[in-house]
């Protein structure tokens, strides 16, 4: 016979559903226990006081892997709403008081990732309320978390021009033309672009949005640009370049340290560097939460001042 509602609530605690859902998203005890602080015994007996308390099984193993039952994936459905309504309490409490709080979940894209801490300094030290998550992904990921609706908003370039997004551009994302020390398109003054393409170009991999800009630009001017080499990550390309591997066009603001130290060199290419600008991009149709709105607003009333930051960052002698 089911347990009345009074009676399953007295036995359940958050402790439990938390461990079963670190468990669940694990698919291990172990990593569960590393990922929320406790010992594998200690995880081991959270779930098994659930167990008892549903009066069901919520894991089994076959061979050596671990799989949920039916019984666990009903459970975490309702675990899913529990949290995500908690967390609606908690945001609806702090705006009774007058305070801005819950969580803010943001995307950046990977040429974004170097602006992003200084975005979320100043406006933490505004909202300490707010509980921040960040996941770094490349422009296609990007664009399909836009279409799940994953997050609450994606730090990008390049917006898609297809969807009904919104967006707020807030910093010039300037991307430049390097080389190794010592490189002969140095001792060439002024080169032209295709020059510049054809000397083993390095390049991130299909879906980046740093490569779709160069694309783009290559496709208006009617240059030819052909990767030497292909790269998933800006470090990795920027590491590539200082061992000699060939030349790229990266972020500025991703290889300052490098520059500054001499590094890198800046080449001087006919029609770079090329200006994109960095937007904060959520559906149009989304309701923006208060922490989503008060993020949009201190980034819309602080334009400048991060201009002005990035500046100086960036000010130093070619």
């Amino acid at each position: 016979m089911p347990l009345s509602v009074q009676k399953l609530a007295s036995r359940l605690t958050f402790r439990q559903l938390q461990v079963f859902k670190a468990v669940y998203q694990q698919h291990s005890y172990s990593k569960a226990g590393e990922l929320l602080g406790l010992t594998q015994p200690a995880v081991s007996s959270q779930i098994r006081q659930l167990e008892q308390a549903i009066d069901q099984p919520l894991f089994e193993y076959v061979g050596r892997r671990l799989f949920c039952t039916a019984a666990g994936e009903r459970l975490i459905l309702t675990i899913d709403s529990i949290f995500t309504e908690v967390n609606n309490l908690q945001t609806d409490l702090a705006a009774l008081q007058g305070n801005v709080a819950g969580e803010l979940r943001l995307v950046a894209v990977n040429t974004a990732q170097y602006v992003v801490p200084y975005l979320l300094r100043a406006f933490l030290d505004l909202y300490p309320q707010v509980s921040i998550g960040v996941k770094v992904v490349n422009r296609a990921a990007a664009i399909q978390r836009l279409n799940d609706n994953s997050d609450d908003l994606v730090i990008m370039g390049m917006v898609p021009t297809e969807k009904p997004l919104a967006s707020l551009p807030f910093l010039d994302n300037e991307l430049v033309p390097v080389v190794p020390p010592g490189h002969p398109l140095l001792q060439q003054g002024t080169v032209s672009a295709q020059t510049f393409l054809d000397a083993n170009l390095l390049m991130r991999e299909q879906g980046s949005g740093s490569r779709l800009a160069l694309e783009t630009h290559c496709q208006n001017q009617r240059l030819k640009v052909q990767a030497s080499m292909e790269i998933g990550s800006n470090d990795a390309v920027k590491h590539a370049v200082m061992a000699g591997l060939g030349v790229a066009v990266l972020p500025k603001l991703s290889i300052l340290p490098e520059l500054q130290l001499g590094h890198l060199q800046l080449a001087d290419v006919s029609g770079f560097p090329l200006r994109r600008s960095w937007c904060v991009v959520y559906p149009q149709a989304k309701h923006p939460t208060p922490a989503m709105r008060a993020f949009i607003d201190y980034v819309q009333q602080n334009i400048k001042q991060l201009e002005q930051l990035f500046m100086r960052r960036s000010a130093f002698p070619r």
